[in-house]
Protein backbone atom coordinates (compact mmCIF):
# COMPACT_ATOMS: atom_id res chain seq x y z
CA UNK A 1 0.00 0.00 0.00
CA UNK A 2 1.22 3.50 -0.83
CA UNK A 3 1.00 6.94 0.72
CA UNK A 4 -0.09 9.70 -1.64
CA UNK A 5 -0.53 13.44 -1.31
CA UNK A 6 -3.11 14.48 -3.92
CA UNK A 7 -3.66 18.10 -4.87
CA UNK A 8 -6.81 19.28 -6.68
CA UNK A 9 -6.96 22.74 -8.27
CA UNK A 10 -9.81 25.21 -8.46
CA UNK A 11 -11.38 23.81 -11.64
CA UNK A 12 -11.36 20.31 -10.10
CA UNK A 13 -13.48 21.57 -7.18
CA UNK A 14 -15.34 24.26 -9.13
CA UNK A 15 -18.83 22.99 -8.24
CA UNK A 16 -20.44 20.65 -5.71
CA UNK A 17 -20.77 18.02 -8.45
CA UNK A 18 -17.05 18.22 -9.18
CA UNK A 19 -16.29 18.03 -5.46
CA UNK A 20 -18.35 14.83 -5.33
CA UNK A 21 -16.30 13.47 -8.27
CA UNK A 22 -13.08 14.21 -6.37
CA UNK A 23 -14.53 12.48 -3.31
CA UNK A 24 -15.34 9.37 -5.35
CA UNK A 25 -11.79 9.27 -6.73
CA UNK A 26 -10.23 9.72 -3.28
CA UNK A 27 -12.59 7.10 -1.81
CA UNK A 28 -11.46 4.58 -4.45
CA UNK A 29 -7.79 5.08 -3.50
CA UNK A 30 -8.69 4.82 0.19
CA UNK A 31 -10.62 1.58 -0.40
CA UNK A 32 -7.48 0.11 -1.99
CA UNK A 33 -5.71 0.61 1.33
CA UNK A 34 -3.66 3.69 0.42
CA UNK A 35 -3.11 6.50 2.91
CA UNK A 36 -4.28 9.80 1.40
CA UNK A 37 -3.70 13.45 2.24
CA UNK A 38 -5.69 15.75 -0.05
CA UNK A 39 -4.78 19.40 -0.69
CA UNK A 40 -7.41 21.57 -2.36
CA UNK A 41 -7.59 25.07 -3.80
CA UNK A 42 -10.54 27.43 -3.55
CA UNK A 43 -13.40 26.80 -5.98
CA UNK A 44 -12.55 28.29 -9.39
CA UNK A 45 -13.22 32.04 -9.51
CA UNK A 46 -13.60 32.37 -5.74
CA UNK A 47 -10.18 33.94 -5.04
CA UNK A 48 -10.74 36.51 -7.81
CA UNK A 49 -14.16 37.31 -6.33
CA UNK A 50 -12.66 37.90 -2.89
CA UNK A 51 -9.87 40.09 -4.25
CA UNK A 52 -12.44 42.18 -6.15
CA UNK A 53 -14.44 42.64 -2.94
CA UNK A 54 -11.36 43.87 -1.12
CA UNK A 55 -10.60 46.41 -3.84
CA UNK A 56 -14.14 47.77 -3.65
CA UNK A 57 -13.44 48.66 -0.03
CA UNK A 58 -9.77 49.73 -0.17
CA UNK A 59 -7.80 50.81 -3.25
CA UNK A 60 -4.64 49.06 -2.10
CA UNK A 61 -5.90 46.39 0.30
CA UNK A 62 -3.87 45.88 3.47
CA UNK A 63 -1.76 42.70 2.86
CA UNK A 64 -2.48 41.18 6.29
CA UNK A 65 -6.23 41.62 5.94
CA UNK A 66 -6.11 40.43 2.34
CA UNK A 67 -4.57 37.13 3.52
CA UNK A 68 -7.22 36.79 6.22
CA UNK A 69 -9.92 37.14 3.57
CA UNK A 70 -8.64 35.19 0.57
CA UNK A 71 -7.70 32.20 2.76
CA UNK A 72 -11.43 31.62 3.37
CA UNK A 73 -11.87 30.29 -0.17
CA UNK A 74 -9.95 27.09 0.62
CA UNK A 75 -11.78 26.71 3.94
CA UNK A 76 -15.04 26.23 2.02
CA UNK A 77 -13.47 23.65 -0.33
CA UNK A 78 -11.94 21.48 2.40
CA UNK A 79 -15.18 21.36 4.41
CA UNK A 80 -17.28 20.45 1.37
CA UNK A 81 -14.85 17.71 0.29
CA UNK A 82 -14.79 16.30 3.82
CA UNK A 83 -18.60 16.20 3.84
CA UNK A 84 -18.66 14.55 0.40
CA UNK A 85 -16.30 11.82 1.63
CA UNK A 86 -18.41 11.28 4.77
CA UNK A 87 -21.44 10.85 2.50
CA UNK A 88 -19.51 7.93 0.94
CA UNK A 89 -18.87 6.47 4.41
CA UNK A 90 -15.19 7.46 4.35
CA UNK A 91 -13.73 8.90 7.54
CA UNK A 92 -12.40 12.37 6.72
CA UNK A 93 -11.12 15.45 8.54
CA UNK A 94 -10.40 18.89 7.13
CA UNK A 95 -7.79 21.36 8.36
CA UNK A 96 -6.83 24.89 7.43
CA UNK A 97 -3.14 25.71 7.05
CA UNK A 98 -2.99 27.33 10.51
CA UNK A 99 -4.75 24.31 12.10
CA UNK A 100 -2.13 21.93 10.72
CA UNK A 101 0.43 24.55 11.62
CA UNK A 102 2.06 25.10 8.28
CA UNK A 103 4.55 27.62 9.61
CA UNK A 104 5.58 30.38 7.19
CA UNK A 105 7.51 33.63 7.26
CA UNK A 106 5.55 36.90 7.58
CA UNK A 107 5.65 37.98 3.92
CA UNK A 108 1.91 38.48 3.44
CA UNK A 109 0.47 37.41 0.05
CA UNK A 110 3.75 35.66 -0.91
CA UNK A 111 4.87 33.78 2.22
CA UNK A 112 7.34 30.90 2.20
CA UNK A 113 6.91 27.68 4.15
CA UNK A 114 9.40 27.18 6.99
CA UNK A 115 8.09 24.06 8.75
CA UNK A 116 5.09 21.72 8.93
CA UNK A 117 3.82 20.11 12.14
CA UNK A 118 3.19 16.47 11.15
CA UNK A 119 1.72 15.06 14.39
CA UNK A 120 -1.96 15.80 13.79
CA UNK A 121 -1.92 14.46 10.23
CA UNK A 122 0.01 11.28 11.11
CA UNK A 123 -2.35 10.51 14.00
CA UNK A 124 -5.40 10.85 11.75
CA UNK A 125 -3.85 8.76 8.95
CA UNK A 126 -3.01 5.99 11.42
CA UNK A 127 -6.63 6.06 12.58
CA UNK A 128 -7.90 5.49 9.04
CA UNK A 129 -8.89 9.04 8.11
CA UNK A 130 -8.46 10.82 4.80
CA UNK A 131 -6.90 14.16 5.78
CA UNK A 132 -7.88 17.23 3.76
CA UNK A 133 -5.66 20.31 4.02
CA UNK A 134 -6.31 23.80 2.66
CA UNK A 135 -3.73 24.74 0.07
CA UNK A 136 -2.15 28.16 -0.43
CA UNK A 137 -2.07 29.16 3.25
CA UNK A 138 -0.22 28.95 6.55
CA UNK A 139 0.46 30.87 9.74
CA UNK A 140 3.47 32.92 10.84
CA UNK A 141 5.18 32.77 14.24
CA UNK A 142 2.90 35.55 15.53
CA UNK A 143 -0.28 33.63 14.69
CA UNK A 144 -1.15 35.69 11.59
CA UNK A 145 -2.75 33.93 8.61
CA UNK A 146 -0.52 34.04 5.54
CA UNK A 147 -0.89 32.98 1.90
CA UNK A 148 1.75 31.61 -0.47
CA UNK A 149 0.95 33.54 -3.65
CA UNK A 150 -0.98 32.49 -6.74
CA UNK A 151 -0.61 28.76 -7.46
CA UNK A 152 0.53 28.22 -3.87
CA UNK A 153 -1.62 25.11 -3.41
CA UNK A 154 0.89 23.20 -5.57
CA UNK A 155 3.61 24.24 -3.13
CA UNK A 156 1.48 23.17 -0.15
CA UNK A 157 1.02 19.74 -1.73
CA UNK A 158 4.71 19.28 -2.44
CA UNK A 159 5.72 20.56 1.01
CA UNK A 160 3.35 18.12 2.74
CA UNK A 161 4.64 15.26 0.57
CA UNK A 162 8.21 16.18 1.55
CA UNK A 163 7.48 16.55 5.27
CA UNK A 164 5.42 13.35 5.46
CA UNK A 165 7.73 11.40 3.11
CA UNK A 166 4.90 10.43 0.75
CA UNK A 167 5.56 7.98 -2.06
CA UNK A 168 4.27 10.46 -4.61
CA UNK A 169 2.70 13.91 -4.86
CA UNK A 170 -0.06 13.76 -7.44
CA UNK A 171 -1.16 17.09 -8.93
CA UNK A 172 -4.65 16.77 -10.42
CA UNK A 173 -5.46 19.53 -12.88
CA UNK A 174 -7.49 20.19 -16.03
CA UNK A 175 -4.84 18.61 -18.30
CA UNK A 176 -3.71 14.99 -18.30
CA UNK A 177 0.01 15.65 -18.04
CA UNK A 178 2.93 17.68 -19.38
CA UNK A 179 2.90 18.11 -23.16
CA UNK A 180 5.68 18.77 -25.65
CA UNK A 181 4.06 22.19 -26.02
CA UNK A 182 0.62 23.77 -25.58
CA UNK A 183 -1.88 21.63 -27.58
CA UNK A 184 -3.94 24.78 -28.20
CA UNK A 185 -1.07 26.09 -30.31
CA UNK A 186 0.11 22.76 -31.75
CA UNK A 187 -2.71 20.19 -31.93
CA UNK A 188 -0.11 17.44 -32.60
CA UNK A 189 1.57 18.09 -29.22
CA UNK A 190 2.23 14.85 -27.35
CA UNK A 191 1.88 14.01 -23.66
CA UNK A 192 5.18 13.01 -22.06
CA UNK A 193 5.19 9.90 -19.85
CA UNK A 194 8.07 11.33 -17.84
CA UNK A 195 10.27 14.41 -17.70
CA UNK A 196 13.24 15.33 -15.51
CA UNK A 197 13.06 17.99 -12.80
CA UNK A 198 15.65 20.03 -14.70
CA UNK A 199 13.47 20.08 -17.81
CA UNK A 200 10.30 20.82 -15.83
CA UNK A 201 12.03 23.68 -14.02
CA UNK A 202 13.01 25.20 -17.35
CA UNK A 203 9.52 24.64 -18.82
CA UNK A 204 7.84 26.20 -15.75
CA UNK A 205 10.19 29.19 -15.67
CA UNK A 206 9.82 29.73 -19.43
CA UNK A 207 6.05 30.02 -19.45
CA UNK A 208 4.53 26.53 -19.06
CA UNK A 209 1.61 27.17 -16.67
CA UNK A 210 0.82 23.58 -15.65
CA UNK A 211 2.81 23.75 -12.40
CA UNK A 212 3.82 26.66 -10.21
CA UNK A 213 7.58 27.18 -10.55
CA UNK A 214 8.12 27.31 -6.78
CA UNK A 215 6.45 23.91 -6.33
CA UNK A 216 8.81 22.34 -8.87
CA UNK A 217 11.83 23.92 -7.13
CA UNK A 218 10.56 22.62 -3.78
CA UNK A 219 10.01 19.11 -5.16
CA UNK A 220 13.48 19.10 -6.70
CA UNK A 221 15.12 20.25 -3.48
CA UNK A 222 13.44 17.56 -1.35
CA UNK A 223 13.39 14.86 -4.04
CA UNK A 224 9.60 14.49 -4.05
CA UNK A 225 8.28 12.50 -7.00
CA UNK A 226 5.63 14.57 -8.78
CA UNK A 227 2.94 13.25 -11.11
CA UNK A 228 0.58 15.48 -13.12
CA UNK A 229 -2.83 13.90 -13.84
CA UNK A 230 -6.25 14.93 -15.10
CA UNK A 231 -9.02 15.26 -12.53
CA UNK A 232 -11.59 14.77 -15.32
CA UNK A 233 -10.39 11.36 -16.55
CA UNK A 234 -10.86 8.15 -14.60
CA UNK A 235 -7.73 6.43 -15.88
CA UNK A 236 -4.32 7.56 -17.11
CA UNK A 237 -0.73 7.62 -15.91
CA UNK A 238 -0.17 11.34 -16.48
CA UNK A 239 3.41 12.61 -16.49
CA UNK A 240 5.97 11.63 -13.86
CA UNK A 241 8.51 14.33 -12.98
CA UNK A 242 11.57 12.59 -11.64
CA UNK A 243 15.34 12.71 -11.13
CA UNK A 244 15.96 9.39 -12.79
CA UNK A 245 16.73 9.60 -16.48
CA UNK A 246 15.39 6.38 -18.02
CA UNK A 247 17.37 4.40 -20.56
CA UNK A 248 15.49 5.85 -23.54
CA UNK A 249 15.87 9.44 -22.36
CA UNK A 250 19.04 9.73 -24.44
CA UNK A 251 16.91 9.46 -27.58
CA UNK A 252 14.85 12.67 -27.58
CA UNK A 253 17.24 15.58 -27.80
CA UNK A 254 14.41 18.04 -27.17
CA UNK A 255 11.58 17.31 -24.73
CA UNK A 256 9.44 20.36 -25.32
CA UNK A 257 8.89 23.86 -26.66
CA UNK A 258 8.01 26.52 -24.07
CA UNK A 259 6.81 30.01 -24.83
CA UNK A 260 5.90 33.16 -22.96
CA UNK A 261 3.84 36.08 -24.26
CA UNK A 262 4.36 38.16 -21.12
CA UNK A 263 7.67 39.72 -22.14
CA UNK A 264 8.77 43.30 -22.78
CA UNK A 265 12.14 44.50 -24.08
CA UNK A 266 14.00 47.67 -23.15
CA UNK A 267 17.17 48.97 -24.83
CA UNK A 268 19.39 51.71 -23.41
CA UNK A 269 21.29 53.27 -26.34
CA UNK A 270 24.70 54.96 -26.22
CA UNK A 271 25.77 53.69 -22.79
CA UNK A 272 29.34 54.54 -21.65
CA UNK A 273 31.25 51.26 -21.71
CA UNK A 274 33.06 51.06 -18.38
CA UNK A 275 33.05 48.73 -15.33
CA UNK A 276 29.90 48.83 -13.23
CA UNK A 277 27.59 50.16 -15.93
CA UNK A 278 25.37 47.05 -15.86
CA UNK A 279 24.84 47.50 -12.12
CA UNK A 280 24.09 51.20 -12.56
CA UNK A 281 21.32 50.28 -15.01
CA UNK A 282 19.88 47.18 -13.34
CA UNK A 283 20.44 48.10 -9.67
CA UNK A 284 17.54 50.59 -9.48
CA UNK A 285 15.36 48.15 -11.44
CA UNK A 286 16.05 45.41 -8.88
CA UNK A 287 15.43 47.89 -6.03
CA UNK A 288 11.92 48.36 -7.47
CA UNK A 289 11.39 44.59 -7.10
CA UNK A 290 11.30 44.06 -10.87
CA UNK A 291 12.71 40.78 -12.19
CA UNK A 292 14.99 40.99 -15.22
CA UNK A 293 15.11 37.98 -17.52
CA UNK A 294 17.36 38.10 -20.61
CA UNK A 295 20.27 40.56 -20.88
CA UNK A 296 22.43 41.51 -23.87
CA UNK A 297 25.26 44.06 -24.04
CA UNK A 298 26.60 44.84 -27.49
CA UNK A 299 30.27 45.16 -28.43
CA UNK A 300 31.70 48.56 -27.58
CA UNK A 301 32.18 51.13 -30.35
CA UNK A 302 33.85 54.47 -29.57
CA UNK A 303 33.57 53.56 -25.86
CA UNK A 304 29.78 53.38 -26.17
CA UNK A 305 27.52 50.33 -26.19
CA UNK A 306 23.83 49.39 -26.27
CA UNK A 307 22.32 47.49 -23.34
CA UNK A 308 19.11 45.44 -23.77
CA UNK A 309 17.10 43.41 -21.28
CA UNK A 310 13.63 41.93 -20.85
CA UNK A 311 11.10 42.23 -18.00
CA UNK A 312 7.55 41.01 -17.45
CA UNK A 313 5.07 42.93 -19.59
CA UNK A 314 3.26 44.19 -16.48
CA UNK A 315 6.51 45.88 -15.35
CA UNK A 316 7.25 47.54 -18.71
CA UNK A 317 5.90 51.04 -18.04
CA UNK A 318 7.35 51.20 -14.54
CA UNK A 319 10.76 50.06 -15.78
CA UNK A 320 10.76 52.57 -18.65
CA UNK A 321 10.01 55.37 -16.17
CA UNK A 322 12.83 54.26 -13.86
CA UNK A 323 15.32 54.11 -16.75
CA UNK A 324 14.31 57.47 -18.22
CA UNK A 325 13.99 59.42 -14.98
CA UNK A 326 16.69 57.94 -12.76
CA UNK A 327 19.23 56.13 -14.93
CA UNK A 328 19.49 57.86 -18.33
CA UNK A 329 20.39 61.30 -16.89
CA UNK A 330 22.80 59.72 -14.38
CA UNK A 331 24.84 57.67 -16.88
CA UNK A 332 24.42 60.00 -19.86
CA UNK A 333 22.81 57.43 -22.20
CA UNK A 334 21.73 58.71 -25.60
CA UNK A 335 18.19 57.27 -25.61
CA UNK A 336 15.88 54.60 -24.19
CA UNK A 337 13.60 52.57 -26.45
CA UNK A 338 11.37 49.58 -25.80
CA UNK A 339 8.34 47.56 -26.71
CA UNK A 340 5.97 45.11 -25.07
CA UNK A 341 4.95 43.17 -28.18
CA UNK A 342 7.58 40.47 -28.00
CA UNK A 343 7.52 36.81 -27.00
CA UNK A 344 10.08 34.27 -25.82
CA UNK A 345 10.27 30.84 -27.44
CA UNK A 346 12.51 28.12 -25.98
CA UNK A 347 13.54 24.58 -26.83
CA UNK A 348 14.23 22.44 -23.75
CA UNK A 349 15.84 19.03 -23.31
CA UNK A 350 18.47 17.23 -21.23
CA UNK A 351 19.60 15.54 -24.45
CA UNK A 352 21.13 18.84 -25.57
CA UNK A 353 24.09 18.13 -23.28
CA UNK A 354 25.28 15.38 -25.58
CA UNK A 355 24.11 16.71 -28.95
CA UNK A 356 25.74 19.60 -30.79
CA UNK A 357 24.02 21.88 -33.27
CA UNK A 358 20.64 22.36 -31.56
CA UNK A 359 20.94 26.16 -31.51
CA UNK A 360 22.07 26.39 -35.14
CA UNK A 361 19.18 24.14 -36.24
CA UNK A 362 16.73 26.30 -34.29
CA UNK A 363 18.10 29.50 -35.87
CA UNK A 364 17.99 27.97 -39.38
CA UNK A 365 14.35 26.85 -39.00
CA UNK A 366 13.29 30.33 -37.82
CA UNK A 367 15.27 32.03 -40.62
CA UNK A 368 13.56 29.84 -43.25
CA UNK A 369 10.21 31.16 -41.96
CA UNK A 370 11.42 34.77 -42.07
CA UNK A 371 11.28 35.12 -38.27
CA UNK A 372 13.84 37.61 -36.96
CA UNK A 373 15.59 36.80 -33.67
CA UNK A 374 15.98 39.83 -31.39
CA UNK A 375 17.74 38.22 -28.41
CA UNK A 376 19.26 34.83 -27.56
CA UNK A 377 19.94 33.09 -24.23
CA UNK A 378 21.24 29.58 -23.61
CA UNK A 379 21.87 27.12 -20.80
CA UNK A 380 22.98 23.49 -20.70
CA UNK A 381 19.50 22.24 -21.53
CA UNK A 382 17.71 25.15 -23.26
CA UNK A 383 17.98 27.72 -26.03
CA UNK A 384 15.65 30.74 -25.79
CA UNK A 385 15.00 33.43 -28.40
CA UNK A 386 12.98 36.64 -28.31
CA UNK A 387 10.86 37.26 -31.41
CA UNK A 388 8.07 39.60 -32.45
CA UNK A 389 4.86 38.50 -30.71
CA UNK A 390 2.99 38.04 -34.01
CA UNK A 391 5.42 35.26 -35.01
CA UNK A 392 5.29 33.35 -31.72
CA UNK A 393 2.74 30.66 -32.65
CA UNK A 394 4.36 30.11 -36.05
CA UNK A 395 7.76 29.72 -34.37
CA UNK A 396 6.37 27.17 -31.89
CA UNK A 397 4.69 25.13 -34.65
CA UNK A 398 7.68 24.97 -37.01
CA UNK A 399 10.13 24.14 -34.20
CA UNK A 400 7.81 21.45 -32.82
CA UNK A 401 7.73 19.83 -36.27
CA UNK A 402 11.44 20.31 -37.00
CA UNK A 403 12.46 18.50 -33.80
CA UNK A 404 9.95 15.65 -34.44
CA UNK A 405 8.17 16.22 -31.15
CA UNK A 406 4.88 14.84 -32.48
CA UNK A 407 6.57 11.44 -32.96
CA UNK A 408 5.90 8.91 -30.18
CA UNK A 409 9.02 7.28 -28.74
Amino acid sequence: MAFYVQKYGGTSVGSTERIKNVARRVAKFHAQGHQIVVVVSAMSGETNRLIALAREVQNNPDPREMDVMVSTGEQVSIALLSMALMALNVKAKSYTGPQVKILTDSAYTKARILNIDQDRIRTDLNNGYVVIVAGFQGVDQHGNITTLGRGGSDTTGVALAAALEADECQIYTDVDGIYTTDPRVVPEARRLDRITFEEMLEMASLGSKVLQLRSVEFAGKYKVKLRVLSSFEEEGIGTLITFEESAHMEQPVISGIAFNRDEAKITVLGVPDHPGIAYQILGPVADANIDVDMIIQNVSHDDLTDFSFTVHRNDFNNTMNIIREKIQPHIGARDVIGGDRIAKVSVVGVGMRSHAGIASKMFRILAEEGINIQMIATSEIKVSVVVDEKYMELAVRVLHKAFDLEQAL
